[in-house]
């Protein structure tokens, strides 16, 4: 679970409803497009927050910056179906995102989970996107621990996603040392997004992380501009398992030094100075 360094948004940006063809999001925005527009694209259990740290660096690197809430997360709503919530149905909102924006060219980020969705995006349609960089995201499923993590959490969620209280108060109990990190504040944002966000959205999700098989090889053939992004330890993906994905994608690879599986949350200031740079070289700037 992503944890926002910060959960006041910095002056220059505003939050807002992105109003698109598949419906409103809610979203983060900085910046202006002097050179050039991204959207952030979060992970699992995780919100637009999970960027709030990277908005006011990206903008003042010229970069108009969109950090959306998918469709079921926190302050996006959604409906209690399953079959709104796998990949392609994502990957469709992706687009629709984009299309909103209403630019030539967008640079896609996507965090984890919203790494998965960003590939499906340009993968059923590439022409929209000036760059993609697949940010502590793996080739396929996540590692088999974390896969039995995860599966705990689909069960609880399919038996009692109607008690959505009730499965955060054992997940917190679950992992006491990591709660008793957080910030009264950042303990009530964690919970209340978490309550906020479709229990069905989580289930869907969740079953994609344990079950995505290996595009690596589909994307390659992609003429796209890719950058993978990750901390130096992760347990989601192992960090060897993201350097082979790099080099079968033909794609640049930066690991931020001291940072785990939310380098976005954990090192904002670098994680943001290696994005633009990368989109400064794939614009040609």
């Amino acid at each position: 679970m992503s944890k926002p360094p910060r959960l006041t948004l910095p002056s220059a940006a505003r939050a807002y409803r992105l109003s698109t063809d598949r419906g409103p999001f809610a979203v983060h925005e900085a910046g202006e497009p002097v050179r050039g527009t991204a959207l952030l694209v979060p992970g699992f259990t995780g919100s637009k927050e999970d960027f709030i740290g990277l908005l006011e660096p990206l903008a003042a690197a010229g970069y108009r910056v969109v950090a959306v809430d998918g469709r079921g997360q926190y302050e996006t709503p959604g409906p209690r179906e399953e079959s709104a919530y796998g990949l392609e149905e994502l990957a469709g909102d992706v687009l629709a995102q984009v299309r909103a924006l209403d630019v030539d060219r967008v640079h896609l980020v996507g965090h984890s989970l919203g790494g998965l969705i960003s590939r499906a995006a340009v993968l059923r349609d590439p022409s929209p996107f000036a760059s993609l960089t697949l940010l502590s995201s793996g080739p396929a499923a996540i590692a088999e621990e974390q896969q039995a993590r995860t599966k705990l959490l689909v069960a609880a969620l399919e038996a009692m996603g109607d008690d959505m209280p009730g499965i955060w108060a054992a997940m917190r109990a679950h992992d006491p040392q990591d709660a008793a990190q957080d910030s009264p504040e950042l303990t009530h944002f964690l919970r209340e997004r978490w309550l906020a966000t479709v229990p069905e959205q989580l289930v869907v999700t969740g079953r994609a992380l344990i079950c995505e098989p290996d595009r690596v090889d589909e994307l390659s053939r992609v003429a796209l501009p890719k950058l993978v992004l990750s901390g130096a330890v992760d347990y989601a993906w192992p960090v060897p398992l993201m350097d082979a994905m790099a080099e079968r994608l033909g794609a640049r690879r930066v690991v931020v030094p001291g940072a785990e599986h939310s380098p976005n949350a954990e090192d904002p200031a670098t994680t943001a100075a290696a994005l633009a740079s990368f989109w400064d070289s794939a614009t040609g700037m």
